[in-house]
């Protein structure tokens, strides 16, 4: 059995925080009590000498590693069995929908200084404003996967920008120009070297992310518009990519051809996909109203559809974020959904099958725009818990999914029509969103 020397001071009141950590990749600092030296859990403290499959004991716990779960770069990720059963067994602590706060959470607070939500989400002033695809819509942007200073969007001119914000002054890097339409989607590689494409063109494109050139160009068999597209997290090498003929298909963008049994069809235009952390659940939103849940073969990539879910009929489900989220009192895995219907949702996940419980609504103005929202991305000690989401009345809207009433912990006023999209930098100092004018705001955390 392989040694895990970090995990010897970790009470048992730790153990599903620290699955989950292990689950998502990422870091649990633990004390016991007051006084006690506070250690910095990670998934790299686990002994990576030994190759061969293992299984790590932690209390009545076992978690066990996935040679398969191997990221791009190489290092090697924890998976916690039975994930969702054991969310669940701790969401059976109180009524469904509710929220409990634990004695764990408030020590979480005391050390992280017991700072509110509204202080650790103050972004007031405007880093730096991009114009360089003005007057022509930006439906999405995301900064690079574990970096502050890098991002991307496309617009609907038919071309994706590549911008740095350090060094100083903040800069367009390279341009990627090749689509014959308006592109509508794209998505970095974990290693951040790649970006893929999808336009109304009808093509999925590859680009190298250093010189903007294009690697490859994989036109729809069915000359369709290409609408959304993702990478598979565990497995870059495969992307979904989804059209306006109802069809979404896994394609390995390394061959461009489409994955044997990786094809399913929806009751609308694809508009939204996302994957939960470990790459096994797939969720696909269209433009009917409904949510499908796929899940998905990393061995092959096929693709087997497990639930339909209409959140609101006739409605686009323009975006759909998921997340295994933990936040000391939001324990459950989560999927966060836009769907034209003037609210944000937020849904439980509450089995392996991606079956989805409605949890919190917050109110927006969407009615009509492909509006989409994120979860912040840290697993943080404070305070609360938060999702962000453009809206039609061209403001950005933090949410503390806690409070019942007067849930709006921020608002962003400074575009000039409605806000389409919002990203978070990895440590949660910048925050960038982009609207319907071709306008990109870059948006700092304010300093105490």
């Amino acid at each position: 059995m392989c040694h895990v020397p970090l995990g010897r001071n970790l009470p048992w009141q730790w153990v599903p925080l620290y699955a989950q950590c292990l689950w998502n990749g990422s870091s649990l600092a633990a004390g016991v009590g007051s006084g006690r030296k506070v250690r910095l859990l990670t998934p790299a403290s686990i002994c990576l000498k030994c190759r061969r499959r293992r299984v790590v004991a932690y209390g009545s716990l076992d978690f066990e590693e996935d040679p398969r779960a191997q990221g791009a770069r190489g290092h090697r990720r924890s998976v916690s069995r039975g994930s969702y059963q054991l969310q669940a067994q701790m969401n059976r602590a109180g009524p469904p929908g509710s929220l409990v706060p634990t004695s764990v959470a408030e020590a979480s607070r005391a050390m992280a200084g017991d700072t509110t939500l509204s202080e650790n989400y103050a972004f007031a002033g405007m880093h730096h404003i991009f114009d360089q695809h003005v007057d022509s819509a930006v439906p999405r942007l995301q900064f690079a996967n574990d970096d502050k200073h890098l991002l991307a969007c496309c617009s609907l001119d038919g071309s994706l920008s590549i911008m740095t914000l350090s060094p100083s002054p903040p800069s367009v890097k390279v341009t990627l120009k090749g689509h014959g339409g308006p592109v509508t989607d794209f998505a970095w590689s974990l290693s951040n070297d790649i970006i893929v494409s999808t336009s109304l063109d009808g093509t999925l494109r590859i680009w190298n992310t250093g010189d903007g050139r294009c690697i490859r160009e994989v036109r729809d068999p069915e000359s369709s518009e290409l609408l959304c597209c993702t990478f598979q997290p565990m497995n870059n090498n495969l992307t979904v990519v989804g059209n306006s003929k109802h069809h979404l298909q896994v394609v390995n963008i390394s061959t461009g051809k489409k994955v044997k049994g990786g094809s399913s069809k929806l009751t609308g235009r694809v508009l939204s996909l996302s994957f939960d952390a470990p790459g096994r659940i797939l969720w696909a939103g269209d433009d009917r109203g409904s949510v499908f849940s796929f899940l998905f073969d990393m061995a092959t990539g096929k693709l087997t559809k497990a639930k339909r879910l209409v959140v609101s009929e006739g409605s686009s489900i323009c975006s759909i974020s998921a997340r295994s989220w933990i936040s000391r009192e939001a324990r459950d895995p989560s999927l966060l959904i836009n769907a034209c219907v003037n609210k944000l949702l937020l849904y439980r996940v509450v089995d392996n099958d991606g079956t989805l419980q409605l949890k919190r609504s917050f109110p927006i103005k969407q009615g009509s725009q492909h509006v989409h929202s994120i979860f912040c991305p840290l697993m943080s000690f404070r305070q609360g818990a938060c999702v962000v989401t453009g809206s039609e009345d061209a403001c950005v809207y933090f949410f503390d999914v806690e409070r019942n009433t007067k849930a709006i912990v921020n608002k962003l006023q400074g575009h000039g029509g409605p806000v389409l999209d919002v990203s978070f930098n990895c440590d949660e100092s910048l925050l960038a969103s982009a609207d319907s004018t071709g306008m990109v705001i870059i948006w700092r955390r304010e300093q105490k």
